[in-house]
């Protein structure tokens, strides 16, 4: 691959609101894409969400969420600064990747990074693949069943056994010659994601039961593979090594809060 930013950071796990994750991620892209060249450096942040949050993806319609009982059941919606579908963030460890592209595709940055993640994955004692074919999404997206973003994979998207288990989306911040690009996705643990599905307005139960089927049949989360709740902490750790070693470089670990915007700036 190409030769990484200068410096890198990786920010420990926290739990924040969705408003709070999603600004971040969007506030670091575009801090690296405005600053000096000497000053740039690229971002690994690896977090959870408190309180569970719905992100829709950054074109897709809020009316597919039933918002009232969202709220009566004190989960979050939040927009993505990302495309892809719906996702209910609840046990599960989110990454966000913020560098510079280079003369990279957005296809070999979706590489570059996943098997960075599968190495990860590997050393934490799950044995991932990544998917090779690529959906129409399209022709999916005309779907009501694809309206959960865990419903399909894309290319070069990790699986294990067949099923997804992680979900990723990328946007770029185009600024001249500089590419700046943000991914993010998540790593489910535990399945409440699945728990998505309730919270659809859908009409139909018969298309509500086959996006429950098809969610139970093609994803699958770390607690089923292993047996057990997987150690967040082991697991950024992992993760955190993985990029070290596929993409031979060094983080430069920084506190929790690091990046995160101060609250008087949030919505």
């Amino acid at each position: 691959m190409a030769e990484p930013a200068p410096h890198w950071l990786v920010v420990d796990p926290s739990a924040q609101t969705g408003a709070r994750n999603m600004r971040c991620d969007e506030e670091t892209a575009r801090a690296l894409q405005h600053a000096l060249p000497g000053d740039a450096h690229a971002t690994l942040r690896l977090y959870r969400w408190n309180p569970w949050a719905i992100s829709l993806g950054y074109h897709q319609s809020a009316d597919d969420l039933d918002a009232a009982l969202c709220a009566r059941d004190g989960i979050d919606i939040v927009r993505r600064p990302t495309g892809g579908r719906a996702i209910l963030h609840a046990e599960e460890l989110t990454y966000c990747l913020v560098m510079e592209a280079g003369r990279r595709s957005v296809l070999e940055v979706y590489n570059d990074i996943s098997r960075a993640l599968v190495r990860g994955l590997q050393l934490f004692g799950v044995p991932v693949t990544l998917q090779k074919a690529q959906p129409n999404f399209a022709e999916t997206y005309r779907q009501a069943s694809s309206i959960p973003c865990f419903t399909s994979s894309a290319r070069y998207e990790i699986e294990w056994g067949g099923r997804k288990l992680v979900g990723s989306a990328q946007r770029r911040f185009p600024d001249g010659e500089r590419d700046v690009v943000l991914q993010h996705g998540s790593i489910l643990c535990g399945p409440a994601h699945r728990r998505l599905v309730d919270y659809l307005r859908i009409a139909d139960p018969a298309v509500r039961d086959q996006i429950r089927k098809e969610m139970a049949e093609k994803t699958v989360e770390l607690s089923a593979i292993l047996g057990t709740s997987p150690d967040v902490g082991k697991l950024a750790a992992c993760i955190r090594r993985g990029f070290e070693m596929e993409w031979a470089i060094a983080f430069d670990i920084r506190p929790k809060n690091h990046h995160i915007p101060s609250a008087e700036k949030l919505p």
